[in-house]
């Protein structure tokens, strides 16, 4: 999924009152701002400056332009000057794109013996910037509010965290997630409304035959497979005989799969081991490597985990902490740490070292032994994350940990895992989880953090639950409890 071709809009506000020395000043000095944000090489994405916007007409066309350009993935509105605030209803009530309102200010300080009444003119955004964003609560319109100098690293920081949101939200309204099958019998969480999905996120949500794959998988050919399998060798540690036949199925599955991903344009998908109907194995090391490459994976079906993890592999250009789909498999209460893994399918993207390709029976669904990438996860501070049907509106949850190096060897579990500590603590953090109804299936990233979660649960207009190191249970389930009254309302 290449993101590398989105960039965001920068829309000035000002007014013809201050005649056009003034107005040329405030377009020199945006466009010194926008190239110096560039030229600081810590933004994700490029900022184009759009002009300086003085009347209605002039907002509401650029917000227009914004809505119709697809490498578009957001506006930054800056008010250098004072811009009255009714010229930005219609511009604001039209658009469709994710939006910041950037409270800065051309000069870092006032200049003592230079600030007269010349200076206080053109530089207003402490006075225009609060018009501004009294329409934008006016309205009531979703955005991101940023308050800093814009040559400040940390202010950029704050930038390219609502950036990854927006491409995020721009990948969301055009992603399609493949089935193979349905979700695991008689399993609640991995339910939900593909309808309210597709309304609210974008996502197309569909099912493929299972028989179907298998058919592609008998026609890979045995070139096809031996390129996958060189490609494996590149990347991990892949055994000789008798296992590599194994390895060789597995790469014949990750072929199937991805032609028909790609001949449908999806980016995610599904499957169970409940519903491998002419498959010889179960898909792992297949889907690892796949979501290596930026699919989304969710297992037993759910197809909110497998978005979710495509659109944090989104949100993730050109960062190297790893994002996987993942399972809170079982804790170690002792010291107050729970092991994620899954039965296979953990995206090598997190592990620490050059994963290890290996052979084991799975003990479920009735098939071969399948081939699977074995590695420990990496440490590092991290998030889990987890999207939930509430029932006419979703939830996101989301939870910071720290991945820790593995306090045990565990040489009889042939799986990839990842150890790590929830915070504030495994109990108050299992109780919060389980309060707010969280799954099971969680997406894993260290690339991002629950600030861009917040960012995109915000540009997507649902509910957002974090817990985090100061949560308190009490507190925690009195505000799930506001929480739900006002979104239930809605």
């Amino acid at each position: 999924m290449d993101t590398s071709a989105y960039t965001f809009w920068l829309i000035v506000g000002s007014q013809f009152l201050y005649g056009p020395e003034t107005l040329a000043q405030v377009k020199a000095n945006s466009m010194t701002m926008a190239g110096g944000m560039n030229a600081a090489g810590d933004l994700p994405f490029e900022i184009e400056f759009k002009g300086v916007m003085k009347t209605a007409h002039e907002i509401e066309a650029v917000c227009k332009a914004a809505n119709a350009c697809d490498a578009c993935a957001g506006v930054i509105t800056f008010c250098h000057t004072f811009s009255p605030s009714k010229m930005w209803i219609g511009g604001l009530s039209l658009l469709q794109k994710p939006w910041l309102h950037f409270h800065t200010q051309f000069n870092r300080e006032i200049p003592n013996e230079a600030i007269d009444m010349d200076y206080m003119n053109l530089h207003q955004s402490a006075h225009g910037d609060r018009e501004h964003g009294f329409i934008g609560t006016r309205l009531r319109s979703p955005r991101k509010v940023v308050v800093g100098y814009w040559d400040d690293e940390s202010t950029r920081r704050k930038i390219s965290g609502w950036m990854r949101a927006a491409v995020g939200a721009t990948v969301s309204r055009s992603l399609k997630v493949m089935r193979f099958g349905d979700n695991m019998r008689e399993v609640a969480v991995t339910e939900g409304d593909k309808i309210e999905a597709q309304i609210r996120f974008g996502w197309q949500v569909n099912t493929w035959p299972v028989g179907q794959l298998a058919e592609r998988i008998a026609a890979v050919t045995d070139a096809e497979e031996e390129a996958q399998l060189e490609a494996y060798r590149e990347d991990y540690d892949v055994p000789d005989e008798p296992d590599l036949a194994a390895v060789r199925y597995q790469a014949r599955e990750q072929v199937a799969i991805r032609a028909m991903l790609d001949d449908e344009g999806c980016f995610a998908f599904t499957n169970t081991f409940q519903d491998l109907h002419g498959m010889r194995q179960l898909p792992g090391l297949a889907t690892q490597d796949l979501m290596s490459r930026g699919y989304g994976y969710g297992g037993e079906g759910d197809w909110k985990t497998a978005a979710m993890t495509a659109v944090v592999k989104a949100m993730s250009r050109g960062l190297g902490g790893g994002t996987s789909f993942m399972e809170d498999y079982t804790y170690d209460l002792a010291a107050g740490l729970s092991l994620g893994a899954h039965m296979l399918e953990v995206c090598p993207s997190v592990a620490a070292g050059r994963p290890m390709v290996r052979v084991h029976a799975l003990g479920i669904g009735d098939r071969e032994p399948p081939a699977r990438l074995v590695f420990e996860g990496k440490p590092g501070s991290a998030v889990v994350c987890s999207l939930v049907d509430m029932g006419g509106r979703f939830r996101l949850i989301a939870q910071d940990i720290v991945c820790l190096a593995p306090t045990q060897t565990m040489p009889n579990l042939p799986v990839a895992r990842v150890m790590w500590k929830p915070l504030p603590d495994l109990e108050t953090g299992a109780e919060a989880w389980i309060i707010a109804g969280g799954a099971h299936h969680t997406t894993l990233s260290y690339d991002i953090d629950a600030d861009i979660l917040r960012d995109w649960a915000r540009i997507m207009d649902i509910e957002f639950v974090h817990i985090g190191s100061d949560t308190d249970v009490v507190a925690f389930e009195r505000d799930l409890m506001i929480s739900d009254a006002v979104w239930n309302r809605r």
